[in-house]
């Protein structure tokens, strides 16, 4: 009675981890799905589908970085909570990936700058503060983003249409 017990509860571990593995492939285009593959291939040099520590380090030697401490890659590999198999990496990277704040979060900030409740900022004097406060953006970085951004006539942005592009992706991109 015991031993079906912990068969039945290992088939219904088992399936939730093929569930929540599943996911992360839905996540991404079969295409990234093929690169991540063959970065994970290159990081796991004894090809025993583990990312390991003397994975990392050997990869970094490759990379020309030898003296990394064995803390630093314990960290690595601590963000996989437990062996970092093929689905873990990519799940790694997917959590890396679609790590934006939530909506309600970018739209406080944009209020911040937008002391009348208009619903738009001024696109020159975003600029300037992007440009030149905290996290610095660079040109490139501006023009990419207000390539995407709703900006009217007048110069405003839209922020609100714009955190739902941030926080959604952009209806126009295919």
């Amino acid at each position: 009675m015991a031993s079906r017990k912990a068969g039945t509860q290992r088939k219904a571990a088992a399936k939730r981890a093929q569930r929540g593995s599943s996911n992360v492939f839905s996540m991404f285009e079969q295409s990234q799905i093929q690169e991540f593959k063959e970065a994970f291939s290159c990081i796991d040099q004894n090809r025993d589908g583990i990312i390991g520590k003397s994975d990392l380090r050997e990869t970094y030697g490759q990379l020309g970085k030898m003296n990394v401490k064995d803390e630093e890659l314990e960290e690595m590999l601590k963000e996989g909570k437990g062996p970092i198999n093929f689905t873990v990496f990519l799940t790694l990277f997917g959590e890396k990936l679609s790590g934006t704040d939530p909506e309600d979060t970018i739209l406080a900030a944009f209020k911040l700058f937008d002391p009348n409740a208009t619903g738009y900022v001024n696109k020159d004097e975003f600029k300037q503060l992007l440009m030149t406060q905290a996290d610095k953006f660079s040109t490139e970085e501006v023009e990419q983003m207000f390539a995407l951004a709703p900006i009217d006539v007048a110069g405003n942005i839209d922020y609100k249409s714009l955190c739902y592009i941030i926080t959604h992706g952009d209806e126009k991109e295919d």
